[in-house]
């Protein structure tokens, strides 16, 4: 082997060890460090007003809750937009909520996303629209939140505080958006998040599909349902309203929807009902 092929495989060595260090060992490292940083006395104030189950979790998930909040923060980056400012109230509140979904769920920060921003208000959204012959228009929509495949999630942080001034009432914007990024992690949001196994997929699907039917039924005909109707639009949509009512009314879910809630338990790893 002549010295030139030598060099090759030599830089060939590094690039691979860098490329390891970069994406795993660095990452890993830096989380390891930010568990042992203590979570500021000021962080603590808004999170226990952003959620106030949390003084009735047990102290490992404080704790869990309390590192991923940190990881969070360390990953993601907040825009204003619209003059809204980004404080410390807005980056925990918003934190609190979406880290609660990764509780007990292995895997990565959202390490898809890397912005989330923040409108002061309700925001319009242009969105294309192709008429029965073909002609494309743009119709516009008013938001509260909306999550990006492209790493990005847009909030309003008046329905952001809305969300968690009530955590009862089944409705919860970073809950909804943070619910599509975990959807899109399986490669499209079709309301089939990353599972653990096939079979897991298989009673996913069997389950959410014959709920996603019967809300849809119950949306046509107007009849109540603890479940929003907007949640009838798609699949994704359908797991998106589920999430937030899991966590905001799962006794309520438990009795009306078991199979639904039973679902949602084993992928999030944890029972609201002890927190409510």
């Amino acid at each position: 082997m002549d010295t030139r092929s030598q060099l090759a495989i030599v830089f060939l060595v590094l690039m691979v060890m860098a490329s390891v260090w970069w994406l795993f060992l660095r990452p890993a490292r830096r989380r390891r460090e930010l568990d042992r940083q203590p979570f500021p006395e000021s962080w603590l104030a808004i999170l226990r007003r952003t959620l106030p189950w949390y003084d009735r979790m047990s102290y490992g998930d404080q704790r869990n809750l309390q590192n991923l909040i940190k990881r969070f923060l360390d990953t993601k980056i907040f825009v204003p937009c619209a003059g809204q400012p980004v404080t410390d109230a807005v980056r925990i509140s918003i934190a609190a909520q979406a880290c609660l979904l990764l509780l007990h769920r292995p895997g990565t920060e959202y390490g898809s996303l890397g912005y989330i921003l923040v409108y002061p208000a309700e925001f319009r959204v242009a969105r294309p629209v192709q008429d029965e012959v073909g002609l494309v228009s743009h119709e516009d929509s008013v938001l509260a939140g909306e999550s990006w495949d492209s790493g990005r999630i847009v909030l309003s942080w008046d329905n952001v505080l809305q969300g968690s001034a009530d955590l009862g009432d089944g409705h919860n914007v970073v809950l909804h958006e943070f619910a599509h990024q975990l959807d899109q992690e399986s490669g499209s949001a079709n309301g089939a998040p990353v599972l653990d196994s096939a079979e897991a997929y298989e009673a996913w699907s069997a389950v959410m599909s014959r709920e996603f039917d019967r809300l849809q039924r119950a949306a046509q005909a107007g009849l109540p349902t603890l479940f929003d109707y907007y949640g009838a639009t798609d699949p994704a949509e359908f797991f998106a309203v589920a999430t937030e009512v899991f966590y905001e009314q799962p006794a309520m879910m438990a009795q009306t929807h078991p199979d639904v809630f039973e679902q949602l338990r084993h992928h999030y790893g944890v029972d609201p009902r002890e927190w409510h």
